[in-house]
């Protein structure tokens, strides 16, 4: 067992007189990771001395148990994580806000508001956010008592009367984009206030697509579980069912073969590049680089169509179950995967140098959209997004699980924060997903690909943590009874994201909108569960 790091003494120091219990957590939960209880006066203060010892703000959840409510805070620092937990009263449970110190700290507070019927005191902004007409105020859809179908079979009532912010002055003009779009992506509302064309502010709302992923979580087994997981958000299925079945595992102490961990770092990597081909291509079709947008395409497509002949799926859905993954390798496939790696390198060094050296190009992506790196750190973004604003973390390299500890992630960095760095980082990351893969098929093990499950007693929990393609996918799972799921939560990369967009976007031109977007790609889906 590891001993906590200076840090994490440090700052359980500075509430050991008030904490109820204070205890290194189970390797149910997840190595290196830190819990500790504090009442519900206290819980301000949490977020006072994180900010101040530099602990980055990851996610926040909440169950309804009987009698009370249990809300979980996760905090990073140094690769090492720390759940703080207090418990409210259910009947009018009333809590500090965080968000004075960590603006990443909002939405999600506006979400447990709108699911728990959590009054958050001093929160900047008590604006509903979920599932806008769905349900009353009154109604609180994550409580035990909230049937899984709901209350009412009419039809949701339209979305109205949101207060955006309002647009004054002269000259001063407010554009409504969404919530439906001209392509197939899914619904968001975007409400810009310009000058001409210049951008003086953004406001999303988002939450349109809310599936109550968490309510009809509840009760499955743990294959059910892996297999919802993959669908909160299609485009990162690999990355959400890992981090679900990383925590189910935990749960149970089960030990995956070294053989299924090494195809499920495969999965994730070319999860990582075929959706870095597809942004990269949009991108260039967004500044109307129609060449670009062809040829990244046409290197996804091939991507994808290898993965249906060596998982069974182009997009690599339900390949990963809990203790291990669903199917093997192809005796083949190896070599498939070291013969794709090798041309697709000898396309992409050429395809860098045409978008490196084409100024039409350069021109719409450099300084446009610049999300600062004290910005990045204030919203606590994540994954490339982070990475390009100058901000060095990746879950990989800096909480290292199996088979990444064995392995050096090397972890694309720059400083500029605009849209032609958060491509430059993309491209560097597919590079290095190649390089991993090829590693990871020249010395993949012998061996089972999936161990027998072990049923997990009742209240058993654990943490999954991943570095998705778009950043750290974050999943806590407890038990109930008889190998059933008593609480789901996955927190998409996205739910960070998001707010960077209207942060970027300030000061550019309404032309420039979809391809800062676009560079940043939040998924609206694993956003609204």
């Amino acid at each position: 067992m590891m001993e906590p790091s200076v840090w994490a003494v440090d700052f359980a120091a500075q509430f050991r007189e008030k904490v109820v219990a204070f205890r290194r957590s189970s390797p149910s939960i997840q190595a290196p990771c830190y819990r500790f209880s504090v009442m519900p006066e206290e819980w301000g203060g949490v977020a006072a001395e994180a900010a101040r010892a530099g602990l980055r703000w990851s996610g926040l959840w909440a169950e309804d148990q009987n009698n009370r409510i249990d809300l979980t805070v996760v905090l990073e620092k140094d690769g090492v994580y720390l759940l703080v937990q207090t418990r409210t009263a259910d009947d009018s449970p009333s809590i500090a806000s965080h968000g004075l110190y960590y603006p990443a700290a909002d939405r999600s507070e506006r979400r447990l508001a709108d699911l728990f019927g959590i009054a958050f005191r001093d929160q900047a902004d008590s604006r509903r956010w979920i599932r806008h007409q769905a349900w009353t105020e009154l109604e609180t859809p994550l409580r035990k008592t909230y049937p899984r179908s709901g209350r009412d079979e009419t039809s949701t009532r339209a979305d109205s009367g949101y207060p955006f912010l309002g647009a004054q002055g002269t000259g001063v003009c407010e554009i409504p984009v969404g919530p439906i779009h001209a392509g197939i992506i899914e619904p968001g509302h975007f409400r810009f206030q310009a000058v001409g064309e210049m951008i003086l502010n953004l406001e999303a709302r988002l939450g349109y697509v809310h599936k109550g992923i968490e309510k009809i979580a509840e009760g499955r087994d743990p294959e059910g579980l892996a297999r919802l997981a993959g669908r909160v958000s299609g485009d990162a299925t690999v990355a959400h069912t890992w981090a679900a079945c990383m925590a189910m595992e935990h749960a149970a102490g089960i030990e995956i073969s070294t053989r299924a961990l090494a195809l499920r770092a495969i999965l994730a990597e070319r999860e990582r590049i075929i959706n870095h081909l597809g942004d990269i291509g949009a991108i260039c079709g967004d500044v109307g680089f129609a060449f670009g947008q062809y040829q990244f395409g046409r290197l996804r497509e091939r991507c994808l169509r290898l993965n249906a002949e060596l998982f069974g799926h182009r997009l690599m859905m339900d390949t990963i179950v809990p203790g291990g993954v669903y199917s093997d390798l192809p005796s083949e496939g190896g070599h498939r995967l070291l013969e794709e790696g090798i041309e697709l390198r000898q396309e992409l060094e050429e395809l860098s140098v045409i978008l490196d050296e084409n100024p039409s190009l350069q021109d719409r992506w450099s300084t446009t959209g610049i999300l600062t790196t004290e910005a990045a750190r204030m919203l606590g973004v994540l994954g490339y997004v982070a990475r390009a604003s100058g901000v060095d973390f990746d879950v990989r390299r800096d909480a290292p699980y199996a088979p990444y500890d064995t392995l050096k992630v090397h972890v694309p960095v720059a400083m500029e924060g605009d849209v032609a760095a958060r491509v430059r980082v993309r491209q560097e990351e597919i590079d290095v997903a190649l390089d991993l893969i090829d590693e990871l098929v020249s010395v993949l093990p012998a061996g089972s690909c999936r161990m027998p499950w072990s049923v997990p007693a009742s209240d058993a929990e654990g943490l999954g943590c991943v570095e998705g393609w778009r950043g750290e996918h974050l999943t806590y799972v407890r038990f109930g009874p008889d190998n059933t799921i008593a609480r789901f939560y996955p927190r998409d990369p996205s739910v960070l994201n998001w707010p960077a967009l209207e942060r970027l976007i300030i000061g550019n031109i309404v032309p420039d909108f979809p391809v800062c977007n676009k560079s940043l790609n939040g998924s609206y889906s694993g956003h609204d569960l």
